[in-house]
């Protein structure tokens, strides 16, 4: 008799508003039962994103980022601070603890859980690793992480540079927390965009799929429609724009697409 494999529903989107797209995630998490796979084929307009207890005045040039007039969101789930656009791809797991063998709830547990699965997603010539939980090929990094546990369930994101824009970078600070293997690099020594390595945006997506397979889970795809459902079950708050005001952080209430 055959085994059974977990199912993972894979939620594809594109353009989707990155704001959206979290507090999805935070639902994805917290109201569902189900393991989940959720694709972004890029931003819908340049947002920065900093994790819950981020502070812009310690990790932005408050400055620049208000001339720009762009959105700042802080996350409900931990992890740095990304500046995202079109050209990032988001890559998100959200697992029940139980279907996932061998792997305790812990952040480097999880770590090593994900680059394993994304080992099998890029090639070798890349240099692939993963290395002070960063990914990277070589010794620059590839995207930025983050992760929310609870009791049962944990979730992992990941925002890959397919490509990205060197002005973006400059509107973030060198974090005083820093991996080693940087080195006080600037960003863009740092940093390393995916179409310098592979060929097809499409074909890495695709790929990230086949590797939960080869895994061991059987995927089937959803909808926009399902996963907004359980936006209705509660309302989810820990997700939140805010506003730069004379380098003063304020929560505002009002949820703007991103």
């Amino acid at each position: 008799m055959a085994v059974s494999r977990p199912l993972v529903k894979l939620l594809r989107l594109r353009r989707h508003s990155v704001y959206e797209q979290l507090r999805l995630e935070e639902a994805l998490l917290r109201a569902s039962g189900s393991n989940w796979c959720l694709l972004n084929d890029g931003a819908a307009q340049p947002a920065v994103v900093m994790g819950i207890s981020g502070k812009a005045q310690e990790l932005l040039h408050v400055e620049q980022v208000k001339k720009r007039d762009l959105q700042v969101i802080r996350r409900f789930s931990g992890g740095g601070t990304v500046v995202v656009d079109e050209n990032t791809v988001f890559s998100t797991f959200v697992f029940n603890q139980h279907e996932v063998d061998g792997v305790d709830p812990f952040p480097n547990h999880i770590m090593d859980w994900t680059g394993a699965l994304y080992k099998q997603v890029f090639p070798a010539h890349t240099q692939y690793r993963l290395r002070e939980n960063d990914y990277v090929f070589g010794h620059k990094k590839i995207g930025g992480n983050a992760q929310s546990i609870i009791k049962d369930r944990w979730l992992h994101h990941t925002s890959f540079l397919w490509d990205y824009h060197p002005e973006n970078m400059e509107l973030l600070r060198q974090p005083h927390k820093q991996p080693k293997y940087r080195n006080q690099r600037a960003h863009t020594e740092f940093l390393t965009r995916l179409n310098e390595h592979l060929s097809c945006r499409l074909t890495f997506m695709e790929n990230v799929t086949k590797s939960l397979q080869q895994m061991g889970y059987d995927v089937a795809e959803s909808t926009l429609e399902e996963a907004q459902s359980l936006l209705s079950h509660k309302r989810f708050h820990s997700t939140k724009l805010i506003e730069l005001k004379d380098h003063i952080v304020a929560d505002t209430a009002e949820q703007i697409a991103v």
